[in-house]
């Protein structure tokens, strides 16, 4: 019997789409089964998973609540000022940058990505530290200044490398804005502030929540930019989880910690996109 169009177009598409389904098996959902399944067990006495059904490592959970507060205090603080810095300067390459030059400016946005973040990190950790700025200010009388191994060091090195992802989701929004609603505010008396307020922020806010969520998500597992930065006293759960899994190798409670990391990052962005939904008025929000 001959095969039908639909069937034909039914397999083709299954085709099509095996490779990326049996890549997101693979690499996504059995490791975070896993996770699930470590996350109920119990520590083996030598370390590692021992099969078990119980409750104790969430129950757990508030030892490690500094590594949680710094977290939850830091990443969202450092989208924050991720989005006051780069909204400026999305707004400039979309808005007011000459076209002949705007590609040049975007490329110059993103030749951080590549650099190594590890290198970039200590470069900073350079400049921060007592041969860095604290140097340069005690030349001029301001002496005893520590910058390194501090929350502002850590939001420092958050900005300068993900400022980028912050940038990119709110250019594209702002570069496909009709640039006749800005001239018909103009036309109807608007002033260039009111324009803003009233008319771009408006419809660039789908572009500002993609940036807000993307940048914070991907904080919630940051364990780089602490570690060096923060130098042991400023540490997220990246690095509580690097700890529970390398070095006291207690799986299940590092297990524990994932999923409730995990589980937070599916609220954030949850509420980040209904956010974005309800206040732009729009009924799709890209993700860039």
């Amino acid at each position: 019997m001959a095969m039908t169009a639909e069937r034909k177009q039914a397999l083709t598409t299954a085709g099509l789409m095996a490779p990326a389904a049996i890549w997101m098996l693979v690499f996504l959902v059995l490791p975070f089964i896993a996770i699930i399944v470590f996350a109920f067990g119990e520590r083996a006495p030598e370390g590692g998973y021992q099969a078990a059904f119980t409750f104790a490592q969430f129950a757990n959970l508030p030892s490690r609540a500094t590594a949680f507060f710094n977290t939850m205090i830091l990443a969202p603080t450092g989208a924050f000022v991720c989005l006051i810095v780069g909204y400026p300067v999305a707004y400039f390459l979309a808005v007011k940058a000459d076209r002949r030059y705007r590609l040049l400016l975007v490329s110059l946005i993103v030749a951080p990505f590549w650099t190594s973040l590890l290198v970039r990190t200590y470069a900073w950790m350079y400049i921060l530290g007592s041969r860095g700025i604290p140097n340069l200010l005690g030349m001029i009388g301001i002496e005893d200044l520590r910058l390194i191994n501090t929350p502002f060091a850590v939001i420092v090195g958050i900005v300068y490398g993900y400022l980028p992802l912050m940038i990119m989701p709110i250019y594209v929004s702002l570069e496909k804005l009709d640039r006749r609603l800005l001239e018909a505010s103009s036309d109807l008396g608007a002033k260039p502030i009111a324009t803003f307020f009233q008319v771009t922020l408006p419809l660039s806010l789908p572009g500002v929540m993609t940036g807000v969520a993307l940048v914070t998500i991907l904080l919630l597992g940051e364990y780089l930019i602490p570690q060096l930065l923060g130098g042991g006293k400023v540490f997220f759960i990246g690095n509580a989880l690097v700890d529970l899994f390398l070095q006291s190798r207690n799986w299940p409670f590092g297990s524990a910690i994932a999923l409730t990391l995990v589980a937070v990052v599916v609220i954030v962005l949850t509420v980040s996109m209904r956010l974005a939904f309800r206040i732009a008025g729009t009924k799709q929000v890209d993700l860039i």
